[in-house]
């Protein structure tokens, strides 16, 4: 039962990791609610098992999915720093487009 929740978890990150590594950004909704789904299972499967009786096929899928979690965390991060990064450039825009420039801290007074 283990080894197939965390097969089934193990497909839905390297699908995203995939997408996010072409920058297929339209499926994330999904990818958001079969992880969560994932989380939940794992949940419950975690409380019945006694982790001194894992086997090595499950403490290898364990690592395995530890690292790929790790390699879709950087990418998640990077193209959330890249969306905040676009989202200051068009603030900062619209700031500028609706300035007057009146309270503007570049207008200082000139004697």
């Amino acid at each position: 039962m283990l080894l197939s929740s965390l097969g089934r978890l193990e497909a839905i990150i390297d699908a995203e990791t995939a997408a996010l590594t072409a920058h297929d950004l339209q499926d994330q909704d999904d990818f958001n609610r079969r992880k969560s789904q994932s989380l939940v299972e794992l949940a419950r499967l975690g409380r019945a098992v006694d982790p001194a009786q894992l086997s090595a096929d499950e403490i290898d899928c364990l690592e395995r999915v530890r690292a790929k979690l790790r390699r879709n965390h950087e990418l998640l991060g990077i193209h959330l720093r890249a969306m905040q990064e676009v989202s200051d450039i068009v603030s900062t825009m619209i700031q500028s487009a609706e300035s007057d420039g009146t309270y503007s801290a570049a207008l200082r007074y000139q004697e």
